[in-house]
């Protein structure tokens, strides 16, 4: 599996063009590379449809063939993984381990194959301090023992048993490191206080294809039935990712254009939408149909050129159902198009809101009150400029909407973090009207 990336890759957008048309909602980021993780749980054949190709997903790939399954693309979005006899962590690639959090996420299915192993710490977004006591604390009462040092975890499992688990916070990957752990721990565990977001319950669904049953999907407590031992042919598809349509309906918003935005994850942006609508959004959504796993629901919105007004209360994210912590900085372009202020409150990261003070140099006027509120000013006309991604995806991606609005050639350097989370972003965006080209 060779999928090389370029870490200088920039973008030159040529802005103020309209979109129009259709456009897809791609597959789960995050259901893409916890789905790879969870993987490990099988002894038999697993084939994931609907995989993302993007470097978040190649890094996890390399992990997995460094300690030695067999992975391979063998459709455009379908993974075959083929486990080894045994796994040997000895090998692990510690550089594409150090460049995703995802490697977190492999100790719940790890433990129930090796009883002591390590892995390194790692970087993905550059957001502040994250971190992991709701993996130990939850883990702990399963039997897996998680110790931190300076520069890895080291990971020593006595015996198994089953638990009943409150969860230090609703994270979503401390719930899917809980859920890989339990699905192998014959029995009953309960989770309280769980996250029930879109890549948990896409986990949720892949353990139950897998033969393990489970209580409360989409609601804060989830019970597993743990089983022995999973040894047989696996066929499972990801599901659409509503960060990518929450996205596409920035996109439109910021370029003032009618767009529909297929495959949507509704069940996943119906406050982000009812927000939007209180701002002044118009739009139409069509009638639900199910996704490939027969079990998301999804939609086609429709976006149409809109007035935008502030709200006067904040707008902020919470656990699931609340506005997604990725889809909250999107909010940052409808509230530079809106008459008034706007307070986007982004309690959860330390850093993040700093990077979207970047769009200022555009023309936004964005005043940080602290590291995670942020005063959005409206009615600025923003302009063409020259950029770095910032070290977070979410804020990278809201500067290149931003450069798609903004009339003239702006530039944006070191796309790496944009195609961490984005499969062929430029070719897509190109494809409803945007003028981008890699340079």
């Amino acid at each position: 599996m060779k999928a090389p990336s370029k870490n200088s890759m920039d973008f030159e957008i040529n802005g103020g063009k309209k979109l129009s048309g259709t456009i897809n909602t791609g597959y789960s980021k995050n259901g893409s590379v916890g789905l790879l993780c969870a993987s490990v749980l099988n002894q038999g054949t697993t084939i994931l449809h609907g995989i993302a190709r993007i470097e978040e997903v190649y890094r996890v790939m390399e992990i997995l063939e460094s300690i030695g399954a067999k992975v391979a693309w063998t459709n455009t979005n379908t993974v075959t993984i083929k486990p080894p006899k045994e796994f040997n962590v000895k090998k692990l690639n510690r550089g594409s381990a150090e460049k995703t959090r995802s490697i977190i996420m492999f100790i719940g299915p790890l433990a129930h194959f090796l009883p002591s192993f390590y892995i390194p710490h790692a970087e993905g977004c550059h957001l502040g301090k994250r971190t992991i006591a709701a993996h130990r604390y939850a883990l702990e009462e399963l039997g897996i023992k998680v110790a931190v040092t300076e520069d890895r975890y080291e990971i020593r499992t006595k015996k198994f048993t089953p638990g009943n688990i409150i969860m230090y916070e609703a994270g979503d990957t401390p719930i899917e490191n809980v859920l890989t752990a339990a699905a192998l721990i014959p029995g009953k565990t309960v989770i309280k206080f769980t996250s029930s977001n879109y890549q948990v319950q896409e986990i949720c669904f892949f353990l139950e294809k897998c033969g393990v049953k489970i209580e409360g999907i989409g609601t804060s407590t989830l019970i597993i039935h743990g089983i022995k031992k999973i040894n047989k042919k696996i066929e499972y598809y990801n599901s659409e990712d509503p960060i990518e349509s929450m996205t596409f309906i920035a996109s439109a918003i910021a370029t003032d254009s009618t767009l529909t935005i297929a495959r949507c994850p509704i069940n996943f942006l119906e406050l982000e939408l009812y927000k939007l609508k209180k701002m002044g959004l118009q739009y139409k959504i069509s009638k639900e149909y199910k996704a490939k796993n027969k079990r998301t629901n999804l939609v086609d919105i429709t976006i149409f050129p809109s007035k935008f007004k502030a709200l006067d209360d904040k707008i902020h994210a919470n656990p699931y159902p609340g506005i997604n912590m990725d889809n909250l900085p999107y909010f940052v372009i409808p509230a530079i198009k809106a008459k008034g202020q706007t307070l986007i409150h982004d309690w959860t990261y330390e850093n993040r809101a700093i990077y979207l003070t970047e769009l200022n140099r555009m023309g936004a006027s964005i005043t940080l009150a602290d590291p995670h509120r942020l005063y959005v000013e409206g009615g600025t006309k923003l302009r063409p400029a020259q950029m770095v991604c910032p070290p977070a995806l979410r804020p990278s991606m809201v500067i290149l909407i931003a450069m798609l609005s903004a009339p003239g050639v702006s530039i944006l350097r070191n796309v790496y973090m944009i195609n961490r989370g984005y499969e062929e972003i430029v070719k897509r965006l190109n494809s409803i009207g945007a003028d981008i080209k890699v340079i």
